[in-house]
């Protein structure tokens, strides 16, 4: 009796692990919680119960796409379905192969150490947060600018006409600081004109005349300015490291391209 009672316990917390493991089952497939998870990690979105409950509803409607896809077998003999599948199978290869070929050099922690000290050294006592409005050409600057001497607000004008990839964010920038007077070089990669009009603003002004710079036109509004305040070597560490180890996949990426470059036949 007492083996009978074990097996069955046994068997009730098996069956509410996979359950647990489960989020759903569609005709029998299963969605494990897995993959709720690691979507909602790849879409960089907070892990929230209703977020993963959109996400599974999602994953749920794809599956029976997939199976009611399955049932169709004219589709695959079809001429533009076969070019996608051979599209398809010629990315991943390609993927893996890179990803077989391709080795960057591994990041140390002196080089982040390095880059970290020659950022902190770039550095000015005083740090903006500004907000950018960027246009084709003289005519849509003064027209932006009339907008907002008119009384509209700088944020709404940017979602409204600015080309800058910032104008959902009403035209905001991050924090940026930099050595004063300006040089070039020693911006933190903004444009020479943009952050010279940066450090002449006051707080709560706005460029009184569009900046030029790279055939297209700018505002500039300063939000805010203060004190430098520098991050310690932990909290900026992992923005450092990912950045270098970018780089280093560019340069064995160029390395690995020149090489095949080298060796192919290629007429244009």
């Amino acid at each position: 009796m007492k083996a009978n009672l074990s097996r069955v316990a046994v068997g009730v917390v098996i069956a509410l692990g996979l359950q647990s493991a489960h989020a759903a089952t569609v005709n029998g497939v299963v969605i494990p919680e897995t993959a709720i998870a690691d979507t909602v990690r790849a879409a960089n979105i907070p892990d929230t119960p209703q977020a993963r409950e959109a996400i599974k509803q999602q994953l749920i409607a794809r599956e029976l796409f997939r199976q009611e896809a399955s049932k169709d077998k004219t589709l695959e003999k079809r001429a533009d379905v076969q070019t996608l599948l051979h599209d398809a199978r010629n990315q991943i290869l390609t993927q893996a192969w890179l990803k077989d070929h391709i080795k960057p050099d591994p990041v140390t922690d002196a080089e982040v150490r390095v880059r970290y000290d020659e950022i902190v050294a770039t550095l000015g006592d005083k740090e903006f947060k500004a907000r950018v409005i960027e246009v084709a050409d003289d005519a849509a600057a003064g027209a932006a600018l009339a907008r907002i001497k008119a009384g509209e607000d700088f944020a709404k004008v940017a979602q409204a006409v600015s080309l800058a990839a910032s104008k959902t964010a009403g035209g905001a920038m991050d924090w940026v600081s930099f050595k004063v007077p300006v040089q070039e070089g020693k911006t933190q990669n903004l444009p020479l004109p943009i952050a010279q009009a940066m450090a002449s603003l006051p707080e709560g002004a706005i460029s009184p005349t569009p900046i030029a710079w790279n055939e297209h036109r700018y505002l500039i509004k300063v939000d805010a300015v203060r004190p430098t305040q520098i991050p310690s070597f932990d909290t900026a560490a992992p923005a450092i490291r990912q950045a270098l180890q970018a780089r280093a996949l560019e340069r064995a990426t160029l390395v690995l391209v020149t090489s095949l470059l080298s060796k192919a036949k290629i007429t244009q």
